[in-house]
């Protein structure tokens, strides 16, 4: 394990790629948890404290649309572009003092959820021109791990900074997040050959392109559809957190900073050890695995003793990574660059779209059921799926050493011909 790591590390792009997912996802998170608070101090209500998850995730429904961009302009241009659109964006939350400007948070969680989409296209694009085949999986668990640490600190941060200073101080704090991240992205070496422009009349066609070349291929197919039925699982569970902290263990809101710290950390461990799994075990295993100690950290979490929760929540870091992470390795190895940015915002939107329609369902469930209720369907969903991708989520064999991504498809391609 330690091997990959360290080779990943001694990567200049690498290291400056982390870099900034580091400094964006810190404000983000602190942002995002300091915004559910927000909310629920003005307002009182659960239900639109947990809506503003949604309202982060819900442009990952235009997902193939808006991702197409990463396949028409420079990708480190449109990284560095879109957090200082962000940026400015992040000024707004300054003018919410009351009940009626809410919608205000909504709108802006709801804008940095669509540029976060578009720079998820373009990030995964982008590390597959910079960094080597064999070293994605390592990459993308450190990226994960790098991401998954900034909820350590940036939950308990948001939180206190929320309590101590208010929420225009962490409205402030993510903008600088998203200029410092913006800097860093600058500094990335890649040569990267100008995108082929498509005549409009074919834009469309080509935003579909990536729905259509996903669904042929059925080994990746699986996991992505594996990984969004764990972040709908996620989206029930933590669409809970209020009312377990309320009716279950009897903490204040702001004691949701201490479970997602924790979860941080499992998620932590969780991304260091991918690296090395992935070379030991079929990519769809330990995507079941994953599921597997998210469904036990979910039905912990149903119990109203304190360390059981958060020993579930450390489970739930450490599982939910997992299903992610294998399918975006896969991707990345499958898929010719001048696709992936279309084909990475499509994966996203199948992983992510789910997530914020159950965060919807979620709400209104915590509104009028026991939030246990919630916790047992998330468990035994991650628990279905884990033994249907186990049973029936067989990859067919590896195509020989040597034989590239493009040339596959354009042998595919061939035989299809011969077959019509």
């Amino acid at each position: 394990m330690a091997t990959g790591l360290l080779t990943v590390l001694r990567n200049r792009n690498a290291r400056i790629y982390m870099t900034g997912v580091i400094v964006s996802g810190f404000g983000d998170s602190a942002m995002l948890l300091a915004s559910g608070v927000w909310v629920k101090e003005l307002t009182g209500s659960d239900s639109l404290a947990a809506l503003v998850t949604f309202c982060a995730w819900m442009p990952t429904l235009a997902g193939p649309f808006i991702g197409g961009l990463a396949d028409r302009v420079r990708r480190r241009t449109l990284l560095i572009a879109t957090s200082l659109v962000l940026a400015v964006v992040m000024t707004a939350p300054l003018a919410v003092r009351s009940p009626q400007e809410v919608w205000l948070l909504f709108a802006v969680l709801t804008m940095v959820g669509t540029g976060t989409v578009l720079m998820d296209a373009a990030e995964t694009a982008l590390i597959a021109s910079v960094i080597p085949a064999e070293l994605r999986g390592d990459f993308n668990g450190l990226a994960r791990t790098a991401i998954e640490s900034t909820s350590l600190l940036g939950p308990l941060v948001g939180a206190a900074l929320f309590t101590v200073l208010g929420g225009p101080t962490v409205a402030l704090l993510n903008a600088l997040s998203f200029l410092l991240a913006a800097a860093a992205f600058s500094l990335i070496r890649v040569r990267e050959a100008a995108p082929a422009l498509r005549p409009r009349r074919n834009r469309a066609a080509g935003s579909t392109e990536g729905i259509r070349r996903l669904w042929q291929q059925p080994a990746l197919r699986s996991l992505v559809v594996a990984g969004g039925c764990a972040m709908t699982a996620s989206s029930l569970s933590s669409t809970a957190t209020y009312a377990l902290l309320d009716a279950g263990v009897r903490q204040p809101a702001a004691f949701a900073g201490v479970l997602s710290s924790t979860q941080g950390l499992g998620s932590v461990i969780s991304g260091l050890a991918t690296g090395a799994l992935l070379r030991r075990v079929p990519a769809r295993f330990l995507s079941a695995a994953g599921l597997v100690l998210f469904a036990l950290g979910a039905l912990a979490r149903t119990t109203p003793l304190l360390p059981v929760v958060l020993g579930g929540s450390l489970l739930i870091g450490v599982g939910l990574p997992w299903p992610l992470i294998s399918a975006l390795t896969t991707m990345q190895t499958t898929t010719p660059n001048e696709l992936l940015g279309r084909i990475a915002a499509t994966a996203n939107t199948m992983i992510f779209a789910p997530t914020g329609l159950a965060i919807l369902a979620g709400t209104t469930m915590v509104a009028v059921l026991d939030y246990r209720v919630q916790l047992l369907a998330a468990g035994m969903l991650a628990l279905t799926t884990a033994l249907l991708l186990a049973l029936c989520g067989r990859t067919p064999a590896e195509p020989p050493e040597g034989l590239s991504t493009d040339h596959r498809l354009r042998e595919t391609g061939a035989s299809e011909k011969d077959r019509g």
